[in-house]
C-alpha cells in the first residue's frame, strides 16, 4: 500500500495544478459610475465570448468585460457621457464611436446612447475596426438617441465584407 499513497499524492497534485492553471484571476476593473443602469444588462449578456481573436475573461466589477491574457481589451458600461465633443467620431455598423487616441491605449466611447459604453485597448495589439464592428451588435441594444454632430466617417463593415464574398 505505501507505493500507492505517493502515486495518489502526485496525481492529486497534478490535477490540482491543471485546475488552477485554467483558473486565471479575474481582471481588476473599476466599475463605471452608471454600471447599475439596467440597460447595461442587455449589452453585457450579448457580448461575444471572443473579440478580435481574444478570449473573454472574468472581471471583478459590475457591467465590465475584458478579452485577452493579459487583458488587451477592457469594456465598461455606464461610463460618463462624452457630451458634445470635437473629438473624432466614427460610425461603424450603426454605432457612433468617439475615438480618443492615447499613448499607448486608445479609448472608444459610444456616442448618443445611455448608458455609455467605454472600450480601452492598444491599437498595436488589437484593430480598432475589429473592436467597433464586433461590439456593434451588443452596443446597439442600447437605443441611440442622437448621432455624432460631425461624423468623420460612416462605415458598414459587415455589408462590405458580405458583398466581397458574393
Amino acid at each position: 500500500m505505501p507505493a500507492k499513497t505517493p502515486l495518489r499524492l502526485v496525481m492529486t497534485a497534478a490535477t490540482s495544478a491543471l485546475i488552477l492553471a485554467g483558473c486565471s484571476a479575474p481582471v481588476d476593473i473599476t466599475a463605471a459610475e452608471d454600471a447599475a443602469n439596467p440597460d447595461c444588462a442587455h449589452t453585457m449578456i450579448a457580448l461575444p465570448d471572443e473579440l478580435a481573436g481574444l478570449k473573454k475573461r472574468r472581471t471583478n466589477a459590475q457591467a465590465t468585460a475584458a478579452w485577452g491574457e493579459p487583458a488587451q481589451v477592457v469594456l465598461r458600461c455606464g461610463a460618463p457621457d462624452p457630451g458634445v465633443t470635437a473629438d473624432l467620431c466614427v460610425g461603424a455598423n450603426g454605432v457612433d464611436w468617439i475615438t480618443r487616441e492615447g499613448d499607448p491605449n486608445w479609448t472608444l466611447i459610444s456616442y448618443g446612447r445611455t448608458p455609455t459604453i467605454e472600450v480601452t485597448f492598444n491599437p498595436d495589439d488589437v484593430s480598432s475596426s475589429s473592436v467597433m464592428t464586433e461590439l456593434a451588435k451588443p452596443v446597439s441594444m442600447i437605443e441611440a438617441t442622437k448621432s455624432c454632430p460631425s461624423r468623420a466617417q460612416d462605415v458598414d463593415l459587415g455589408k462590405t465584407q458580405q458583398s466581397e464574398n458574393d
